[in-house]
C-alpha cells in the first residue's frame, strides 16, 4: 500500500465558462467541472463520501490553486507533475488551503469555509463521485 502525503499546489490557468470551470494542469491536461456553481454564503459542507476539490482563483478568475481534500488514491508524483495540491485531514482536524480558506473534517463530512475579508478572489468547491458532481461558489455573507 502506498502512503500518500500532502502536496503543495502550483498556480494554474483557469477559465470560467457559462457551463462550468476549466483548469489546466502544469502537464498540459485539462479538467472541466461541469455546471453553474450553486452560490453558498461563507461555507459549504458537501454530502458524505464525495471527493472534494477546492479552487481559489485570483480576482480576475484567470489563475488559481486547486487542492484535493483528503484524497488518498492519486500518487504523489502525479499530483506534483499536475500542479494540484492535496491536504490530508484526520477526523476533527482543520487546515488552511489558501490564506482565508480552510477545510475541516468532522466525522464523515468535509466543510470548506472562506473569509472574504482575506480572500481577494473567487472560491469554488467541487464535490464528485461516480454518481455525479456538484459545484459551489462561496461568496461573502450579508
Amino acid at each position: 500500500m502506498t502512503a500518500h502525503s500532502e502536496v503543495p499546489p502550483d498556480t494554474l490557468p483557469v477559465e470560467l465558462a457559462e457551463d462550468g470551470v476549466e483548469v489546466e494542469y502544469t502537464d498540459g491536461r485539462r479538467v472541466f467541472y461541469r455546471g453553474v456553481p450553486t452560490v453558498a454564503e461563507g461555507s459549504v459542507q458537501p454530502a458524505p463520501g464525495k471527493d472534494v476539490h477546492v479552487l481559489v482563483t485570483d480576482a480576475s478568475g484567470t489563475q488559481g490553486v486547486l487542492v484535493y481534500v483528503d484524497e488518498r488514491t492519486t500518487e504523489d508524483e502525479i499530483l506534483e507533475s499536475s500542479g494540484v495540491g492535496r491536504v490530508i485531514l484526520d477526523q476533527g482536524e482543520e487546515t488552511t488551503v489558501f490564506p482565508g480558506v480552510w477545510v475541516r473534517r468532522g466525522g464523515i463530512r468535509v466543510t470548506v469555509e472562506a473569509d472574504f475579508d482575506t480572500v481577494d478572489g473567487r472560491v469554488f468547491v467541487f464535490a464528485e463521485d461516480e454518481m455525479g458532481e456538484r459545484s459551489y461558489e462561496l461568496v461573502a455573507g450579508d
